[in-house]
């Protein structure tokens, strides 16, 4: 079945099942806190609009993607997946769909998830940069590399699957013989803290990123344009492939970011279904509000009551105005 078309992936189990969604109470409700924080930020969304607005009894367990969806696929919890990326459990995913056990409840960033090669904004309008071509054009500057006559190319960190892809496109883009070194940053905190030394120095930087992520809710990036479209084939057989022999460059495809459920709280729990399926955001927003947590060192937690107050535009068309009142009244 399609994934890109999560509404379809419900509409069997409501005619199937009209009295289940028929029904008025919430109850109780396991939800999975993964372990980044955009995914983090939105489970506790989720539990204070689901406790407050709608009385349910929401439950928070330590979740990543791939035992989570596990768990959910083999033993029916928890109930609910808030982010879950799609690429990393795809095939699994869609027969799991297929077959009855997993539903489609949303799509969650209605950018999807997004991946490239990316420069401080101020440097691209500045010096006419648009394209990975452009960038490699003027190593001077993009300083950090060991040799300070070459220009740096950051890496994504050691260990991580985009470290073999970013490898790969750099090769396929020849960036040594263009004057640049590739810089590992051996770990999510060096990749950070190169692009914030970057901007408090008002240097250039050039590398791999992603969003939705503070960083990019924190610093102007621009996202380059690789010339190319994504070819799934070569994708599949090379780009993601360690040593790949003779890598071509490739577009990085649209990450899918849906929030999944079993399908028994599916048939149980129309009111929370009604309220995942209209719930979504944006990069922009999700960037901006890990942004602030990150200056504040606030938790989870606290971004979600963070965005509550100051997104009323964003969430209450998520809910009744019955909800959005209860809601309110408990920030």
């Amino acid at each position: 079945m399609n994934l890109m078309k999560p509404g379809l992936a419900l509409l069997g189990l409501i005619v199937a099942a009209p009295a289940a969604y028929a029904q008025d109470e919430c109850g109780s409700v396991s939800i999975a806190e993964m372990n980044w924080a955009s995914a983090g930020l939105a489970a506790w969304v989720d539990k204070i609009i689901l406790e407050e607005g709608y009385g349910c009894d929401v439950e928070l367990v330590t979740g990543d993607t791939v035992p989570t969806f596990t768990s959910m696929n083999e033993k029916a919890q928890p109930d609910v997946a808030p982010e879950l990326w799609v690429n990393a459990v795809k095939v699994p995913l869609d027969a799991a769909v297929d077959e009855g056990r997993i539903v489609i409840a949303s799509e969650i960033l209605t950018d999807g998830g997004v991946e490239g090669f990316w420069v401080p904004t101020k440097i691209a309008e500045e010096n006419g940069i648009k394209t990975i071509e452009d960038a490699l054009a003027h190593p001077e500057l993009f300083p950090g590399a060991e040799d300070e006559s070459r220009g740096a190319f950051f890496s994504c960190p050691s260990g991580w699957a985009c470290q073999i892809i970013t490898e790969n496109q750099t090769r396929a883009l020849d960036i040594a013989d263009k004057g640049f070194d590739l810089v590992d940053p051996g770990s999510a905190a060096g990749l950070d803290g190169s692009i914030a030394r970057a901007f408090n120095r008002d240097e250039g930087w050039l590398g791999y990123y992603w969003a939705p992520t503070a960083i990019l809710g924190k610093y102007e990036m621009t996202r380059l344009d690789l010339g190319v479209e994504n070819d799934k084939e070569a994708w599949d057989s090379c780009t993601v492939v360690n040593n790949c022999p003779d890598p071509k460059l490739n577009e990085w495809p649209r990450s899918d970011v849906f929030t999944a459920v079993t399908k028994e709280f599916a048939e149980s729990n129309a009111v929370t279904m009604d309220y995942l399926g209209k719930r979504a955001w944006s990069n922009d927003t999700v960037n901006e509000l890990l942004a602030w947590m990150g200056d504040n060192q606030a938790t989870n937690e606290d971004g979600a009551w963070y965005f509550l107050e100051n997104y009323a535009d964003v969430w209450t068309p998520w809910v009744s105005e019955d909800v959005a009142t209860a809601v309110k009244d408990a920030i």
